[in-house]
C-alpha cells in the first residue's frame, strides 16, 4: 500500500509542475519583430485608409485618432 505521505508529496510536487509558467520573451519563441509595427504586414484589408505603410508619423497619428474617436474605454465613461 501506498504511504499517505509520499502520495501527498507526489500530488504537491505534480501541482508545482503543472503551474510552473515558460518564459514568454519573442526572442526565445522565435517571435522576434524583424520591423517595427509602423512598417504594416503588406495586407491591404488590415490597413486603415489614412494610415500609408512605413510612415512613423501617419502611424502615430492613427493610433491617436483611434484613442479619440470611441477605441478609448476610458473616453467613452465620461468623467466622474
Amino acid at each position: 500500500m501506498i504511504r499517505p505521505q509520499l502520495l501527498l508529496g507526489v500530488l504537491a510536487l505534480g501541482a508545482l509542475v503543472a503551474c510552473g509558467e515558460r518564459p514568454q520573451d519573442l526572442a526565445e519563441n522565435g517571435n522576434a519583430r524583424s520591423a517595427p509595427a509602423y512598417q504594416g504586414t503588406g495586407v491591404a484589408s488590415f490597413t486603415a485608409p489614412s494610415w500609408k505603410a512605413g510612415d512613423e508619423k501617419s502611424w502615430a497619428q492613427e493610433l491617436r485618432t483611434r484613442g479619440e474617436r470611441g477605441q478609448n474605454d476610458y473616453a467613452r465613461i465620461g468623467a466622474r
